[in-house]
């Protein structure tokens, strides 16, 4: 018991102590010890990591989860150390509502048949979204927050326990100065010995810690670049889904444009139209012929199988002729190639002057 008391008494005075050191130095009553400007430098840099870290952490969760709540619940679970149940996605939600959808209005409608394929890419939208979410997770928040909850607080606790032992250094410093008595002098030399030892260990201890930052941007950079190739295989399948999707759509009855001609014409032209069902056969590519003016040259942008033998099929970038033809789908062109000739789709050319 009186061990511990004489603990306690000794932690105050020591607390109490510093607490003057620190605000005599405050009010430029006292002398302070300045550390080498290389070590200013180092924690100033570590500051600056974990600043900017801990910005570019707390953005890519918004990025991967903008659901506050959702940001919530997952941190609760890591917690309590159990794993979170797997979150369906927007896309994926949205896909299974356009796939009910077409169960209810008719798979074998136009509307149908298009929402149940405009529901499957969604679905897989959304699955391939689940999967960078998930990756990104692993390889660069982890490493991120590790940091944020390792190393810089065994960093901020080395840097805080250097500071009380500087204050400890100084405080004995202005002792020696104050100290009149021969044995006060000499006990208070020998106490500025011992505080000046510990706080150049100290002093070493946490320039190492500081210096580790170096290794910090190098893991972290390597982080950076596993984020980017995930990112960019999110994109790079997303934009494949949409490709195909587009190419699927475009080889569906273009029902709308039908119904939007039927209610332009007249009594008589529809009658005619019933009456003379050939007038409403697909376009023969084999009669279609270049116009005088207004061919474009195109370069051909990704590899396309042609699904029929109205279409051309393409390989990256070659050079292609292309021109519209009077009542063709808005998505799809006429393109030439030496002897060869097909509807080739818009998405997959890039027009040139």
């Amino acid at each position: 018991m009186d061990f511990n008391v004489k603990k306690l008494a000794s932690g105050a005075g020591l607390f109490f102590t510093r607490a003057v050191q620190y605000t005599e130095e405050k009010l430029g009553q006292a002398e302070r010890t300045e550390l080498d400007a290389h070590f200013e430098n180092l924690m100033s840099r570590a500051d600056c990591t974990k600043h900017w870290t801990e910005k570019i952490y707390k953005q890519t969760e918004y990025l991967l989860q903008p659901n506050p709540s959702a940001r919530i619940e997952e941190f609760l679970y890591e917690k309590l150390d159990m794993k979170a149940p797997s979150r369906v996605t927007n896309a994926e939600l949205l896909g299974q509502y356009m796939e009910d959808a077409a169960k209810e209005f008719g798979p074998a409608t136009p509307y149908g048949s298009t929402l149940m394929k405009v529901g499957d890419c969604e679905r897989r939208l959304g699955a391939v979204e689940r999967e960078f979410i998930h990756t990104s997770a692993i390889s660069f928040l982890t490493p991120l927050r590790n940091f944020l909850e390792g190393d810089w607080r065994t960093i901020s606790r080395e840097r805080r326990l250097l500071e009380n032992l500087r204050l400890d250094l100084d405080a004995c410093k202005a002792r020696v100065k104050k100290a009149k008595a021969v044995e006060a002098k000499a006990a208070a030399e020998q106490d500025l010995r011992l505080a000046q030892s510990e706080f150049d260990r100290q002093a070493e201890v946490t320039r190492l810690l500081l210096e580790g930052i170096s290794s910090t941007h190098v893991n972290h950079l390597r982080c950076l670049h596993e984020f980017v190739e995930a990112q960019a295989a999110y994109y790079k399948q997303g934009h494949l889904h949409m490709l195909e999707l587009q190419k699927e759509l475009g080889r569906l009855p273009n029902a709308f444009a039908l119904n939007s001609s039927h209610s332009a014409a007249t009594p008589g032209s529809a009658s005619e139209a019933i009456d003379s069902p050939g007038e409403t056969e697909t376009l023969k590519i084999e009669e279609v012929q270049a116009p005088a003016t207004g061919t474009r040259k195109a370069k051909v942008l990704y590899d396309y199988d042609a699904a029929d033998s109205s279409e051309l099929s393409l390989l990256a970038d070659e050079l292609i002729t292309v021109y519209t033809v009077l009542g063709m789908d808005s998505d799809w062109l006429i393109g030439e190639k030496g002897n060869q000739k097909g509807k080739v789709p818009v998405t997959y050319l890039e027009l040139l002057s």
